[in-house]
């Protein structure tokens, strides 16, 4: 029994002990809001990159309609569903998706 009560009453120990409550409750860089804040790293990361890959293809898409006049007949045609004289446009919906 001596040796329990003399183990912790170890100054040594008492601090570790003291530190680490310290670093994990009450500091304000805690271990609970470090990890929250790795998670939103995380999601801002994805985001990231799915900006980046979409940045890349409107670059793609640009440099293919300011080079090729093909390609940008083709986008005006189907974006913004422009004709030729003497042309007849017809629009097409898909019936078989279901929406809910």
């Amino acid at each position: 029994m001596q040796k329990i009560t003399k183990i912790l009453t170890n100054k040594y120990l008492l601090t570790a002990v003291f530190f680490l409550v310290w670093m994990l409750f009450v500091d304000q860089r805690d271990f609970f809001q470090q990890r929250e804040r790795k998670a939103e790293l995380q999601k801002l990361e994805a985001k990231k990159r799915y900006y980046q890959e979409e940045i890349n293809k409107a670059r793609k898409t640009l440099t293919d309609l300011q080079s090729n006049p093909a390609a940008l007949e083709k986008f005006a045609r189907e974006r913004y569903l422009m004709k030729k004289d003497g042309e007849d446009i017809f629009t097409l919906e898909d019936s078989t998706a279901i929406t809910k």
